[in-house]
């Protein structure tokens, strides 16, 4: 059974068993079995899939290890958190987040005007806003009301031109006022790609000078009673735990100062996000150093040391860690359309009565592969195929023979690989990192998986089936996008593995882990593919399958995304009809016809729909 490094990435969350992903709850549904429901009822090409139990488990997993820490070191302070909306606002993952919070200090972070009304409607009462980002006038009185309406809101400040316009909105607002949160920009930096997020040249937060200047205005507008957070945040997916210890050392030093200063109400540490998630397949390859437990405790155990020696109380622990609540909760199904090699098979060939010399050696090395010499023949069909295609270009051999020797190479490959399959993988990895086949998926990376396509960022990619079968393809995976970059080549430091599958006569579908977070609100319409379908898998005793499917949201069809980007679509079915009426050799039943299949295709879709063939 090959794992796809499921142990290193999948936390029990996803496990395989029978040859198939299966979720590690009960039951263990597997995922195939899902797809395969969902394409019996219509639903063909991507999905997104989207488990709530995940986010409920991950909301455990993170209230139980800051509590088990407060418990560990008799801390005296509380543990808060609230989910950053931009890392995910759809509202098939923010309701059942905001259902699973509701026995928790957890709510909602906002940093626009649309995500603070999100919100306000949706956030428990007694569970808290933040509101960061910069911010106007309008945005600012939205966060006054939402205190009128009795939330628990602070307002972030990012500079002291916001703080100055607070003020100014408190003389025109009656009390409740909302609290206030003052960002620190600290000296301490995170690490990885997202490390800019800190540092000294970061781009939100105030410096020291600005910090006291912010004091004394709260002071003179009698505010300072409102000022009860001080906020920092060293960048998203904190890959070392060193950077964090350094920041919580200098953020809670000027907790304990400020405090001394006269801040009788600042009572709260909020340390941003950035608790990271594995993403990883390879050992070697970690994203992280650290567990969580390792995480919530250095954070107890720092503050509760900065305030032991500055003889300050311990404040509230508050936290806006996205990323690890929303990544594990979504998987991307890709189906696999073609395997660019399976052109090349022996009916493929058209050989002559009489073939250049190079081109019978082929043949003959092609016949005769045993295991001993295999990467042997292997090289020596390279070295052919490379004069051949010299000897065409010099015009010495014609198309056919050039046919021919391309198929001849390909089937040399596929026998090669097929006799060492049982093989270790290192024997025949740099073989295979010039021989990858090419897998085509219908799906966009930039519409699913932006990430990967700005940042490099990679996700845990597997096939739901077939793992009691030792995959032998060393795989590039190629999307339906007309754009070079939607590719995620083969890798020889973090390989991928598939099966040699005849996608004409079975289905093969790759699932894409961990892309719960960012990757659907980042998704840009190249080419004009739109969101996936998607619906939520929930765990039903009364349905014979233990599960039923809800929430379900088709993909837009092609007149609603043409209507997205602002085309008048009642005037492009205008202009279609006119344009067919106006074709000379159809009478109108034909025109009538053609006009209707054009319809149906823009009532659907735009990924595209295959016919596998009966064998």
């Amino acid at each position: 059974m090959f794992d796809y490094g499921i142990n290193f990435w999948a936390r029990d969350d996803f496990i395989i068993e029978d040859g198939k992903v299966k979720l590690g709850a009960n039951p263990k549904i597997a995922i195939i079995d899902i797809v395969n429901k969902a394409r019996e009822n219509g639903y063909k090409g991507p999905l997104i899939m989207r488990f709530p139990h995940l986010i409920h488990k991950q909301l455990d997993k993170l209230f139980d290890s800051f509590h088990s820490s407060i418990k560990q070191y008799k801390y005296k302070g509380k543990f808060k958190a609230v989910f950053p909306l931009k890392v995910n606002q759809f509202p098939n993952f923010i309701l059942p987040l905001v259902e699973a919070s509701q026995d928790k200090d957890y709510g909602l972070e906002a940093g626009s005007k649309a995500e603070l009304i999100i919100a306000m409607a949706y956030t428990n009462l007694k569970s808290p806003i933040t509101v960061n980002g910069f911010k106007d006038k309008e945005m600012i009185h939205l966060g006054f009301i939402a205190s009128n309406m009795g939330h628990n809101v602070t307002l972030t400040i990012e500079g002291l031109n916001e703080l100055e316009t607070i003020i100014e909105v408190a003389k025109e607002m009656n009390p409740p006022y909302p609290n206030i949160g003052l960002r620190i920009r600290l000296h301490s930096m995170g690490s990885g790609i997202w490390a800019k997020s800190g540092g000294i040249n970061s781009k939100f937060g105030l410096t020291s000078n600005e910090l006291l200047e912010a004091i004394n205005l709260l002071k003179n507008s009698n505010l300072i009673s409102q000022f009860t957070m001080i906020h920092f945040h060293i960048g998203s997916q904190i890959s070392d735990i060193s950077p964090l210890k350094k920041a919580l050392r200098e953020a809670g030093n000027i907790y304990a100062e400020l405090r001394k200063m006269g801040c009788e109400n600042l009572s709260i540490v909020n340390i941003g996000g950035g608790l990271a998630v594995e993403y990883t397949q390879h050992a070697g390859f970690n994203n992280k150093n650290y567990t969580l437990a390792e995480f919530s405790a250095d954070v107890v155990f720092s503050l509760k040391e900065i305030a032991k020696n500055k003889k300050e109380k311990e404040p509230d622990i508050f936290i806006e860690s996205g990323r690890f609540i929303a990544a594990s909760h979504a998987v991307l199904i890709a189906p696999v359309l073609e395997l660019f090699s399976q052109e090349y098979d022996e009916e493929s060939l058209r050989l002559k009565e009489k073939n250049p010399l190079l081109i019978e050696e082929l043949l003959d090395l092609y016949k005769n592969i045993n295991e001993r010499y295999a990467i042997e023949y292997l090289h020596d069909s390279l070295d052919h195929m490379e004069s051949l295609l010299t000897l065409f270009e010099l015009g010495y051999i014609d198309l056919q023979d050039r046919s021919n020797s391309e198929v001849l190479v390909h089937l040399i490959i596929k026998k090669v690989i097929d006799t060492l399959k049982h093989k270790n993988h290192n024997e025949i990895l740099r073989i295979q990192e010039q021989i990858q086949e090419r897998y085509l998926l219908n799906c966009s990376f930039f519409q699913s998986m932006p990430d990967y396509w700005g940042l490099s960022q990679r996700f845990p990619v597997m096939p739901l089936d077939k793992l009691n079968i030792r995959p032998t393809r060393s795989a590039s995976l190629w999307d339906i996008t007309c754009d070079s970059d939607g590719e995620i080549s083969f890798n020889k430091n973090m390989p991928l593995f598939l099966h040699d599958v005849d996608v004409k006569q079975e289905d093969y579908f790759l699932g894409f882990f961990l892309v719960g977070a960012y990757q659907e609100v980042l998704g840009m319409k190249h080419n004009l593919f739109t969101h996936p379908t998607e619906f939520s898998i929930v765990f039903d005793e009364d349905e014979h399958c233990g599960y039923k499917i809800e929430n379900l949201l088709e993909a837009q069809n092609i007149l609603d995304v043409l209507d997205d980007l602002d085309y008048d679509t009642k005037d492009i079915e205008r202009r279609l009809k006119q344009r067919i009426d106006e074709v000379p050799n159809l009478d109108s039943e034909g025109k009538k016809e053609v006009l209707g299949q054009l319809y149906i295709m823009l009532s659907e879709n735009g990924y595209l729909r295959t016919i596998r063939k009966n064998p």
